[in-house]
């Protein structure tokens, strides 16, 4: 561990986006319907079932008869088992460092006539909130991070035909971080007390969300959406005290370019009588955009200039195929059932793993019920079991084997009118 390794935590800010450990890989969040978390999200591009298909399918609004509001909520329940822990650092390795967390969804879904629909939705595409014990060993590579990200989608739909519609909206995505993380004073680790890091930055990107979706006969759905990537360019802070290495402490204007990446989701709906209903569906994740980061400081000591003026950093990440498949029975006119599994792969291994981004492959477990309180009101609930495989992090200074599992409970009400 060297002197300027305090720098790799701004570094650090570009992969920790999105971490988390809700149900979906990499950077990315799943919780954005209740109804569809219930079916673990296998029929998320093509079944339709409320406002909340303005994200899984925007063409999806063309089946909603009636004006629709449509939101609510997931906790995260989280835990992380540290083993095998050695590094060149004395150290607690207690794990859990995940803290119990919300993930908020809402929807709006109007028709405006026979053929367009109009729609506004809010909700996270990404988010992260760890927080390691002060002592933990590998807290030369993090110690705390917490980002937020907000998603404002309007968006339309078009009824082409009896069997195809068609649906666009754009994306307006903020972003907000802060992490911590500390470093040694010295060349020699351990010797002296930690330097202390703190990095915020913040930032809005503009994407786009399309779908369609086909009715290929009446019992059987097919749907395709669109999640373009997004471009951000996060301007904040980077600062360091306590260190005693003569112009290191203060705060620089620090900049990084980070680039979310496109995805593909496609699914099938077979309402196979009136009350079995089958879902299957696949999604595509472009990851291997992150393939390095590159950070910019500006205002740097020029003792330093030639080694924290712009750092790069390695993740070779690999592009990831996720799949999932579920099933509704309804059980009275009222009461709807739902069943899912996902199986998630990690965009990262054993090489280039690291303990901001802990994540390994996922199987997902999933249970849901529908209740039409009335003919205008909904409530849905949903509940998940998330199992990672261990996963090895293997740094020149810090290895550990991480395991990850999460339990997310989601709520969520429709009102028509």
């Amino acid at each position: 561990m060297n002197r300027h390794a305090w720098l790799k935590s701004s570094v650090a800010l570009a992969v920790t986006l999105a971490a988390s450990s809700a149900n979906a890989n990499g950077l990315s969040i799943n919780e954005q319907s209740a109804s569809g978390m219930g079916t673990g999200f296998a029929g998320r591009s093509s079944s339709a079932e409320d406002a909340s298909t303005l994200f899984g399918n925007p063409a999806g609004m063309s089946r909603l008869d009636r004006t629709e509001i449509s939101g609510g909520f997931a906790t995260i329940f989280a835990s992380t088992d540290i083993s095998d822990a050695q590094g060149a650092l004395p150290g607690s390795n207690d794990g859990d460092m995940v803290p119990n967390a919300v993930v908020p969804f809402g929807y709006l879904v109007s028709p405006l006539n026979d053929r367009w629909h109009a729609g506004f939705g809010v909700y996270a595409p990404f988010g992260v909130i760890s927080d390691y014990e002060k002592g933990f060993q590998g807290r030369y590579h993090s110690l705390y991070s917490k980002v937020q990200v907000i998603t404002l989608q309007p968006t339309l739909s078009y009824q082409v035909n009896d069997w195809v519609s068609v649906g666009f909206g754009p994306t307006i995505n903020q972003i907000k971080g802060k992490l911590t993380r500390n470093s040694p004073h010295f060349t020699a680790p351990g010797v002296g007390p930690d330097t202390n890091v703190n990095v915020r930055g913040d930032d809005i990107g503009y994407g786009f969300n399309a779908g369609v979706l086909v009715d290929l006969t009446e019992q059987l759905r097919w749907g395709l959406t669109y999640h373009s990537k997004v471009d951000y360019t996060l301007e904040g802070r980077t600062r360091v005290a306590e260190s005693v290495l003569p112009g290191l402490n203060g705060s620089y204007d620090a900049s990084l370019d980070f680039t979310s990446p496109e995805s593909i989701d496609t699914s099938i709906t077979w309402e196979m009588d009136p009350r079995w209903t089958l879902y299957a569906g696949a999604t595509w994740t472009r990851w291997s955009r992150l393939d390095k980061i590159v950070i910019k400081n500006e205002g740097v000591n020029p003792a330093y200039q030639g080694h924290i003026g712009a750092i790069e950093e390695d993740m070779q990440w690999d592009d990831i195929l996720s799949w999932a498949i579920g099933a509704s029975y309804q059980l009275t006119p009222q009461w709807v059932l739902r069943a899912g599994f996902t199986s998630d792969p990690s965009p990262t291994n054993d090489t280039h793993r690291t303990v901001r981004v802990p994540v390994s492959d996922r199987q997902i477990f999933s249970l849901g019920a529908g209740w039409d309180i009335t003919p205008d009101l909904t409530l849905d609930v949903a509940y998940s079991y998330l199992y990672e495989s261990k996963g090895e992090i293997n740094t020149s200074d810090y290895t550990a084997e991480f395991q990850n599992s999460a339990h997310g409970l989601a709520t969520q009400a429709t009102w028509r009118f």
